[in-house]
């Protein structure tokens, strides 16, 4: 896999904006991608260096509408801690 497929897509929440302070940063990865590949792909598009990786993957929820029941997609989401004094441009307040 490379980088670009790993990082599907940056999480932007009030919680992820709150977690920018502390120099995490939350992106949806693919569900195949383990913390290494996450890692390795995040300092090669960014060019910062990676502390540490959490990840979780989250199931989707039964939704209704009337009596069609639908389901919302799974996805995997990685938590991402830059090195003390970095951060990634694209999330700059």
């Amino acid at each position: 896999m490379e980088a670009r497929d790993i990082l599907i897509r940056p999480l932007l929440s009030e919680h992820s904006t709150d977690l920018m302070q502390e120099g995490k940063f939350v992106f949806v990865v693919d569900k195949r991608a383990n913390k290494i590949q996450i890692a390795d792909a995040v300092e090669e598009i960014f060019k910062v260096t990676v502390e540490a990786v959490n990840t979780i993957n989250v199931k989707g929820k039964t939704k209704r509408r009337g009596r069609t029941v639908g389901k919302t997609a799974s996805y995997k989401k990685a938590i991402v801690k830059l090195a003390a004094g970095e951060t990634i441009e694209l999330f700059a307040p």
